[in-house]
């Protein structure tokens, strides 16, 4: 009986309408079955690779028919992907883990003679990607992301969950062109309560088996979903109510009672169980706490490292790597006349200084839009001097959804879709202008937009679906720091020392998460300690670190892939560097790295290989 009130008045209303096209008036489980059946039913052998390699990305998409949307590549026999999330709950997750399961044992048995460099790698890619999500998958609980990057033991908890989710993807992705696709949006907004209740369903079977986040993840989580509530029919209708397609403002009415009537209380029943939790949650914040929770990490920190490192070994680069850096920003911190104290004291001290800070408030808001624009458009300038091989994304600059600011990072990006529709997107948090600094926001800028995510992601989309699919976390961010440090090598800073000091700081906050990260649930530090260390050691912001910190809790590894696969990068350029001597080339290495695209870290070594024999010639 959950959802048959909204079915049922959807189905009754959209009877009475006109002018849209019959397919947009069928209910999604009717339509869906158009688009999934043909890429569900076909199995790889006798396919051509390339086929195969699509056929693939198909029988996984039809599973997350929401990521085809974003990609924009719900078309044709797809279409009908628009106006629906797929099945729900455990049994969404179940159906999913067997055809992960038949795929990678296809792709396996898949024969490999004659296949093109690429083509080898879209079928190493395909392994590694479906191999480590059932790893994750054969746990008993937590939410695996396949092929990206936010896998997290709580379903729903301060920045993960539908009730963060929805709300962007009908407000940025979800699409509303054309009349027919207000029938699409309806029939999305339909599924919604279910697919929160199949998120209650999981979070209380977690919590049967003794699994509950920590209090204070829960109190973030519990306001913000209070807040969501409160802004559901803004969130929900608000985007359909603003289209100005035909028809849109009766199905707005309609939206409404959706949400009213469905939406709202499903929410309100995830919120009541966040509460029941909260009265037995202790402060623990590592997974060291949770049943089979140093199992759970093991399989974290591989999935997002794509190495075999143990978080020892995580722990000690990062206090390595730490020293290394700070000790390059020892001389600058001198120059600037900060000769006292340690580093991250001295750093400490300049982040007071009311030269560096935006105003507060909406006007440092806009100050730091400008500022990010200005640094977007000179970076563009520079590309030409570190690729052979050039791309012009589209990019938009947003601020974070209010109601998701409070869990979120200071900053996050990606690309568009595949097909150029969606634009990449640079996402900021500006609860508060405190949280950056006109020596830090340039390289923030350089790490989400260009060259980093979203130029990355870009020729990523330019590559056969399933690798436009398929991400690493260790490459994504790995790259993303590089691209930091490819702006620095660019002149970012020559004129601006203090920038500089904020682009070292980043790297070596950075080494500071592999510290932390490992710290917390490896090490049993306490959040406090996790925050400590950033402060104290490092000089950053309290600000800034309260909402890290919590989100390694949520998100277990995550934030080990950043320098882990920085690190890396750096080191197959070295080696390329030996190896070529003279006929080694900075735009052509940035190039061949890039087009190889996001795969792990051994495949990029087996990259750097290639690039390395055909600059020998």
């Amino acid at each position: 009986m959950r959802e048959s009130l909204a079915t049922i008045t959807r189905r009754q209303a959209l009877a009475g309408l006109g002018g849209a096209a019959t397919l947009a008036l069928l209910p999604a489980c009717a339509r869906s079955a158009a688009g999934s059946a043909p890429a569900a039913a076909s199995g790889l052998a006798g396919l051509a690779p390339d086929a195969a390699l699509d056929a693939i990305a198909y029988r996984m998409l039809a599973h997350e028919p929401g990521r085809a949307t974003g990609l924009g590549v719900d078309v044709g026999e797809y279409a009908a992907w628009r106006g629906t999330f797929g099945t729900p709950g455990e049994e969404g997750r179940q159906a999913y883990a067997a055809t992960l399961k038949e795929l990678l044992e296809e792709a396996r048995a898949y024969p490999r003679a004659g296949l093109t460099s690429d083509q080898q790698i879209g079928f190493e890619v395909v392994e590694a990607a479906f191999a480590s999500a059932l790893e994750g998958m054969a746990l008993p609980y937590g939410d695996v992301a396949v092929g990206s990057w936010r896998n997290a033991p709580y379903v729903v908890i301060q920045n993960v969950g539908g009730y963060l989710d929805y709300p962007r993807f009908f407000a940025s992705t979800q699409p509303l062109k054309a009349p027919e696709d207000t029938g699409f949006y309806l029939d999305r907004l339909a599924e919604v309560p279910r697919l929160l209740d199949g998120e209650l369903d999981r979070i209380r079977a977690a919590h049967a088996l003794g699994v509950i986040p920590p209090a204070f993840l829960l109190d973030k989580a519990i306001a913000q979903m209070e807040a969501s509530i409160r802004s559901a029919s803004e969130s929900y209708v608000g985007p359909l109510a603003a289209s100005g397609l035909a028809g849109a403002e009766s199905r707005a009415g309609l939206a409404e009672r959706i949400v009213a009537d469905s939406i709202v209380p499903a929410l309100e029943r995830q919120l009541a169980e966040l509460k029941a939790q909260r009265s037995e949650a202790r402060d623990h914040a590592g997974m060291w706490a949770q049943p089979v929770g140093e199992e759970y990490y093991a399989w974290a920190i591989r999935a997002s490292t794509t190495t075999a490192l143990s978080p020892e070994e995580i722990h000690r680069q990062g206090l390595a790597e730490l020293e290394e850096i700070h000790a390059r920003m020892d001389p600058i911190l001198k120059e600037i006349g900060y000769t006292t104290g340690s580093v991250g004291e001295r750093m400490r001290a300049l982040s007071e200084d009311p030269r560096y800070k935006f105003a507060e408030g909406d006007a440092g808001r806009a100050e730091i839009f400008a500022f990010i624009n200005e640094r977007i458009a000179w970076i563009k300038a520079q590309m030409p001097r570190a690729f052979n091989q050039l791309v012009d994304p589209p990019l938009e600059v947003r601020r974070l959804p209010l109601a998701e600011e409070p869990g979120a990072p200071g900053a996050y990006g990606g690309a568009g879709s595949k097909d150029g529709s969606i634009p990449g997107r640079f996402w900021i948090n500006l609860r508060t202008t405190d949280l950056h600094r006109k020596y830090d926001l340039a390289d923030l800028t350089f790490h989400e937009s260009i060259p980093g995510h979203v130029w990355e992601g870009e020729f990523s989309n330019r590559l056969p679906l399933i690798r436009s699919i398929l991400a690493f976390n260790a490459f994504s961010e790995g790259w993303a720091l590089y691209a930091e440090q490819l702006a620095d090598e660019l002149g970012a800073y020559d004129d601006f020392k203090v920038g500089r000091l904020g682009y070292l700081q980043s790297l070596a906050f950075r080494a500071c998460r592999l510290v932390v990260d490992t710290g917390l649930h490896a090490k049993r530090w306490t959040r406090e300690e996790g925050r400590q260390f950033f402060v104290e050691r490092n000089g950053s912001k309290l600000e800034e670190v309260a909402s890290e910190v919590d989100r390694y809790c949520s998100w277990p590894g995550q934030a080990c892939g950043y320098k882990i696969g920085h690190s890396e990068i750096v080191r197959q350029r070295e080696r390329a560097q030996r190896a070529l001597g003279a006929a080694y080339d900075l735009k052509a290495f940035n190039t061949a790295v890039v087009l190889g695209g996001n795969a792990p870290l051994s495949v990029v070594a087996n990259t750097v290989s290639r690039y390395i024999a055909a600059a020998r010639g």
